[in-house]
C-alpha cells in the first residue's frame, strides 16, 4: 500500500493524456525528477502530492492509495 501512489499518479496522468513533461512543469520540477516519482526512485513531496490531487480533482486518500474511491478533492465523503 505504501507505494500505491506511484501507480495512481501515473494512471491519472495517462488517463488525462498528459506527458511527464507537462505534469513536471505543473510541479516546477524537471521531467527526469517527475519520472523518478513515477518509478518510485524518489519520494514525491507532500506539497506536490497535494498539487496533483487538486489538479486531477481527486481525494488525497485516493491519490495516496489509501482508498479506491475516486472522490473529488474537496469532498467530505
Amino acid at each position: 500500500m505504501a507505494m500505491d501512489y506511484i501507480r495512481r499518479i501515473r494512471s491519472l496522468r495517462e488517463d488525462n493524456d498528459y506527458t511527464q513533461r507537462e505534469v513536471a512543469a505543473l510541479l516546477n520540477v524537471g521531467q527526469r525528477t517527475y519520472a523518478d516519482y513515477e518509478y518510485g526512485k524518489t519520494r514525491i513531496p507532500l506539497e506536490s502530492m497535494i498539487k496533483l490531487a487538486k489538479f486531477y480533482n481527486v481525494d488525497m486518500n485516493y491519490i495516496c492509495g489509501v482508498s479506491d474511491v475516486r472522490a473529488s478533492f474537496l469532498s467530505n465523503k
